[in-house]
């Protein structure tokens, strides 16, 4: 919260004193890296799980497609709940959700019990939009954009570090170990959010919309099974086939449910804005192209030496090989954000699409060299640290402050739905051209490579998508006296919610 407000402590109707920004940046950004390390700890585990737990593979491949599943439907679902009922309140409870299922998986080798907990951490993948909203809220204009562009770096962060690092216990420790730390951490989070994030008293108006939430959780949770299972059952399975028509016939009743209701899950009307409709995708196109880098390398430096370019690499070097684009993201966040402050997000976005696109060029031609293959991934990491820093200042600017934690949360659900497509499209690719190296089948070099064209030409869709949006003034980057205005509306609205919450105190 800036300085010279005080808020009011919704409990107990008592002013308390403003926590002090800097550190709630830091706080939040904690913990959407804790969040995103969540999401991919289990990947260099998943070959030893059938062993480990006398699973079959494909139960074993659904402790990454639940924690995909649960974390599309609530990270909207969480931010519209955080806008009316308090975002602070809701980010607790998501990272008290995430420490449940790591107590779950520390404590279990029974594979229903994983996929359990794991569906408990994926849920807590709204911390990270909600975490935007908070910032948006507290913060005074001219510090949004860059605590925002943190924020939302945070995501491709995690996801860089996560690899090394769950590695490294696999090869060392117990594999419950990492659950026990995760468990542990998500406590930690949880007590710094208390002790130095506000709780914003902004809040939107009306009745929580119960069937819209349950009508999109139906339509994602239809589309991302057929797109993640459609490999193992066939795409023109029943199944599969079922799945992706259901989806369609409940996006299209939900649609017409939500333009009748007066307090909306989504405002598809504001969601059908030229700035909000093209930003969200070119959100999915981003998370194409960024969930291919981090899919691939791994894979790629493992193959053996036989292929003809595998490299033979060990578990913990081939996590470590995104570890350099981790710390790209980490440094080009601030850079991302005066790129905005000066030119507007929308060139940030674009500009990011470009250096993503040249940086699967440079993969396509460097595939046999270690150091070139790092260098390659970390010009996409670089990429997509400038697009993930631009996305929610886009979206931010469409929406009004009271719609922020819904407007982020299907912003990152689109980019997990482009995830989820990018999943599916790098497995049909590497299973089908393929060769016998060293007595086994495995992907030859030009099924990378018809990836890296992929992921490139999906950078360079989103790049197009970026050069249709409407320019206009992101917050904090215009004349002196239309941030002061911004100022001035922020502490209107401020001083409205204090006064209808001491109404409802008395």
């Amino acid at each position: 919260m800036s300085a010279d407000i005080s808020a009011l402590d919704g409990a107990t109707g008592q002013t308390r004193t403003p926590h002090h920004p800097r550190f709630a940046v830091g706080v939040l950004a904690f913990c959407g890296v804790v969040v995103a390390v969540m999401q991919t700890i289990v990947v260099p585990l998943l070959p030893h799980i059938p062993a480990l737990t006398g699973a079959t593979p494909t139960a074993a491949s659904w402790l990454v497609t639940v924690t995909l599943l649960t974390g599309a439907v609530f990270t909207p679902v969480l931010g519209r709940v955080g806008d009316m009922y308090g975002k602070r309140r809701v980010l607790v409870a998501s990272l008290a959700v995430l420490v449940m299922g790591s107590v779950l998986c520390a404590v279990s080798s029974h594979i229903g019990v994983l996929i359990t907990g794991r569906a408990l951490q994926g849920a807590a993948l709204a911390v990270v939009p909600l975490g935007i909203s908070i910032l948006r809220d507290e913060l005074p204009p001219e510090r949004v954009l860059s605590a925002v562009a943190l924020m939302s770096s945070t995501l491709g962060i995690g996801a860089a570090v996560g690899l090394p690092v769950a590695a490294l216990v696999v090869e060392n420790f117990d594999w419950h170990t990492m659950f026990w730390v995760s468990g542990a951490i998500g406590i930690v989070d949880i007590v710094l959010v208390l002790c130095c994030v506000p709780e914003s008293p902004l809040r939107t108006r009306g009745r929580f919309d119960a069937v819209g939430a349950l009508g999109l959780s139906a339509a994602l949770v239809c589309l991302l099974l057929a797109v993640t299972q459609g490999a193992d059952w066939g795409w023109t399975s029943t199944r599969t086939v079922g799945l992706l028509v259901a989806a369609v016939v409940v996006a299209l009743l939900w649609g017409a449910y939500e333009l009748r209701v007066p307090t909306p899950m989504v405002d598809l009307r504001v969601s059908a804005r030229p700035a909000v409709l093209l930003t969200n995708l070119a959100a999915l196109l981003i998370g194409f192209a960024f969930y291919a880098n981090s899919l691939v390398t791994a894979q790629m430096v493992q193959e053996p030496k036989a292929t003809g370019y595998g490299l033979g690499a060990s578990l913990v070097v081939s996590g470590l090989c995104l570890l350099p684009g981790g710390v790209a993201m980490v440094a080009l966040s601030p850079v991302s954000a005066r790129i905005s402050a000066t030119y507007g997000p929308k060139v940030s976005l674009a500009l990011a699409a470009g250096i993503i696109a040249v940086g699967y060029a440079v993969r396509y031609f460097t595939s046999h060299s270690l150091w070139l293959i790092i260098a390659g991934a970390t010009v996409v990491a670089s990429g997509t640290a400038i697009a993930y820093s631009a996305l929610p200042a886009l979206v931010m600017r469409g929406v009004p402050v009271s719609e922020t934690g819904a407007a982020n949360g299907l912003n990152t659900l689109m980019r997990s739905i482009g995830q989820a497509f990018c999943s599916a499209t790098v497995a049909a690719v590497l299973a089908n051209i393929t060769f016998q190296a060293g007595g086994r089948t495995a992907p030859t070099l030009h099924a990378y490579q018809v990836v890296f064209v992929i992921a490139a030409g999906a950078a360079l869709l989103a790049l197009a998508v970026t050069l249709l949006l409407p320019g206009s003034r992101t917050p904090g980057t215009g004349t002196v006296g239309e941030d002061r205005k911004d100022r001035k509306d922020r502490k209107d609205r401020k001083g409205g919610a204090r006064t209808n919450l001491i109404e409802e105190g008395a």
